[in-house]
């Protein structure tokens, strides 16, 4: 009985891709480079991709801060419409960064705020910022209706000033306070109709006292420094 003679498989004409490796390793220095820097090139790439892919540090939930929801003027009384919650990254959110929208509603702007900018305590009237403006731990806010608006055209948040008054004499100043910061200067045109200009400034409790009772019954103005 003749035997079957085995086919020998054909050989593929392609190299194998480890008899490629080989003969580039085995082969010059150049050849060895080149593959060298291909390897580099791919762990690279690799590398790209997973990075690419992986859950990166700042894509979490961060923390949520209450921010502008528009342009906002100094002197805006804030509600619900004028804010919004926005989450920042963590370690992204300034210092004294209002947590929740109730924690600023009702409250008065105290500087102008571009949309999507953070609301901190110093941004807004009241106890914090005027301890921050004067560097006095125990300084508080007093709201003063200026007798002539054009006064109150020039002044600005942090300047200084004093607060003066007519004495019993008439046409005898008197200074309630000095050295006064200038924290809000309202708009002019908020004023109701023969009232005059409201500006809040930051005195110690002493003086803020003194000037809030004069201003019930006399009027008052400030002085430039």
């Amino acid at each position: 009985m003749r035997r079957k003679r085995r086919l020998a498989r054909p050989r593929t004409l392609a190299p194998l891709l480890h008899d490629r490796l080989a003969t580039a390793w085995h082969g010059s220095g150049w050849s060895r480079t080149v593959l060298l820097r291909r390897a580099a090139a791919g762990l690279l790439v690799g590398l790209a991709a997973v990075l690419a892919l992986s859950p990166q540090a700042g894509s979490s939930p961060g923390v949520e801060v209450v921010v502008a929801a528009r342009d906002l003027a100094p002197g805006t009384v804030l509600d619900r419409a004028a804010v919004t919650l926005q989450a920042l990254p963590e370690g992204t959110a300034p210092d004294g960064a209002m947590p929740t929208v109730d924690s600023v509603t009702g409250r008065m702007l105290a500087a102008p705020l571009r949309r999507g900018e953070p609301i901190t305590d110093v941004r807004l009237a009241g106890a914090e910022l005027a301890r921050s403006a004067s560097a006095d731990p125990d300084a508080v806010g007093v709201p003063l209706r200026l007798s002539d608006p054009d006064v109150a055209a020039l002044l600005h948040p942090g300047a200084t000033v004093d607060v003066v008054t007519l004495g019993e004499q008439r046409g005898q100043p008197v200074v309630l306070a000095s050295g006064a910061t200038v924290l809000v200067v309202l708009d002019t045109t908020r004023s109701p109709a023969g009232e005059g200009s409201l500006v809040l400034v930051a005195l110690p409790p002493t003086a803020a006292t003194r000037v809030a009772a004069a201003s019930l019954s006399q009027p008052v103005t400030v002085t430039v420094r």
